[in-house]
């Protein structure tokens, strides 16, 4: 697929920043940002990192040719040929070290660290934070149905419910959350994801009977296919499956009702006509929380088909990924770095560039993440989620295979407490921040002049 400059999909200010930038001299300072999140959502133990891949692709596009400059002046969004002709000969040329792909994030974590000049810099803004805030929203959520799952099958299904190449990284980001297939074609082609799907309900209705439907499918895509069974009845809708298909019949699929009590009459009727060995799979406005009622019930289930819920974050559309000046090089010695940061009530950050690793008991489950301005002693028994993404500009990590990905997040997973690994978490999150030589952030959460709390 061919893809273009990704120099636009910025804001406003970004480009006006520079400008402001080239004229005061500060442009061209050495500068450190940081992408990190000051709070997980409310209830949430931890977050899942993904969307590297997008992101470097996006840093690697960023361009402008004559024709965007053009645009750009005719605008109005810059204004002279010294703006013009930074943006002509823009290309990134500094160093970022990011979490890699799969790997947990918690509050303050530094996700993503974006060194160079100060211009070169902070024009990248909204672009990495617009990739960065989507896809670990949709793989942190899908983390946390496959925790929910138990191990059953996982299919994301979200297509319809958002924008089409959102649709994409959402697929890819619910692979690497521990989602185990995918409805979405393109997905399946650029990442190798898994795709899979049978019938819908239009199908069934296109025929002149139910019985039709099962015995064209089954002569089409096989005996072992999913056979949509509730478009009329469930259990009506299983006999005739049976009786059209036999007793191979590989799944059945059930999109409404109540899910519990269905699920297990589908299973006792299912053996009564002897297809001990059929599959229930199960969809309709599914998320972690009633898939884990669902499991902790004992619902004869094998697989699961969530859509919206995922795409979307679970309600939580967002990861609240920032993107902030750490460190600045002063006009007077650039040779040194000046730690900057907010003061901002619920919204503070700590100035400098952070180091990190994180430690780990002797059952290898995470005791904490350590976070310093200052060089540290990092002990035996820890590790740092962070690896070199791109230096001098040029791509030095390789982000090819999804499914390693996918494997690291599930290794990270199971160094939390089981009762971490639940849509209600004992704790939250479930790793605390050591701060070394630096005071810890204010909470982001103050009391407002109404008694209440604001964000």
């Amino acid at each position: 697929m061919e893809r273009g400059s990704s120099a636009l999909f910025t804001d406003h200010y970004e480009l006006t920043m520079v400008e402001s930038a080239l004229k005061s001299g500060v442009a061209e300072r050495r500068s450190v940002f940081e992408v990190f999140a000051r709070r997980l959502p409310e209830g949430r133990a931890y977050g899942v990192v993904a969307g590297i891949d997008r992101l470097v692709d996006a840093v690697e596009r960023f361009r402008f040719d004559d024709d965007t400059v053009d645009h750009l002046m005719e605008c109005g969004v810059i204004r002279d040929e010294l703006m013009a002709d930074w943006l002509r000969n823009y290309s990134f040329g500094g160093d970022i070290t990011g979490y890699a792909e799969g790997e947990l994030f918690f509050p303050y974590s530094p996700v993503l660290t974006v060194a160079g000049s100060f211009a070169e810099c902070v024009v990248l803004e909204t672009v990495l934070l617009s990739v960065l805030n989507h896809d670990c929203a949709v793989a942190s959520a899908a983390a946390r149905v496959a925790d929910a799952a138990g191990g059953r099958l996982l299919v994301e299904g979200g297509s319809r419910r958002t924008d089409p190449e959102s649709a994409v990284a959402a697929a890819r980001a619910s692979h690497v959350g521990g989602f185990d297939t995918t409805s979405n074609l393109a997905a399946g082609r650029r990442h190798g994801i898994p795709t899979g799907g049978t019938t819908a309900h239009a199908f069934v209705l296109a025929h002149a009977s139910e019985e039709e439907a099962f015995m064209v499918q089954r002569d089409t895509l096989g005996v072992g296919s999913t056979y949509l069974v509730d478009t009329f009845d469930v259990m009506e809708g299983i006999r005739r499956a049976v009786d059209v298909v036999g007793s191979g019949i590989g799944a059945v699929r059930i999109d409404s009702g109540e899910l519990l009590a269905d699920s297990r009459a589908a299973r006792q009727l299912l053996d009564e006509l002897g297809a001990v060995d059929c599959r229930i799979v199960v969809s309709s406005d599914l998320d972690e929380f009633l898939i884990a009622e669902l499991e902790t019930a004992g619902a004869p289930i094998d697989a699961y088909l969530v859509g919206t819920s995922l795409v979307t974050g679970s309600g939580h559309p967002t990861a609240s990924m920032v993107y902030k000046l750490v460190s600045i090089a002063d006009g007077d010695h650039p040779g040194a770095l000046r730690a900057v940061g907010k003061h901002s009530p619920g919204k503070r950050t700590i100035g400098g560039h952070k180091s990190v690793h994180r430690t780990y008991d002797a059952n290898g489950r995470y005791l904490a993440e350590v976070l310093s301005v200052l060089p540290v002693e990092v002990p035996d028994n820890s590790m740092c989620p962070q690896v070199p993404l791109l230096r001098d500009g040029e791509v030095v990590a390789d982000l090819t295979d999804v499914s390693e990905a996918r494997a690291r997040c599930a290794e990270r997973r199971a160094r939390l407490l089981d009762e971490d690994r639940t849509p209600w978490p004992a704790t939250t999150p479930a790793v605390p921040t050591i701060w070394e030589g630096v005071e810890e952030p204010l909470s982001a959460a103050v009391v407002n002049s109404n008694g209440g709390m604001s964000r």
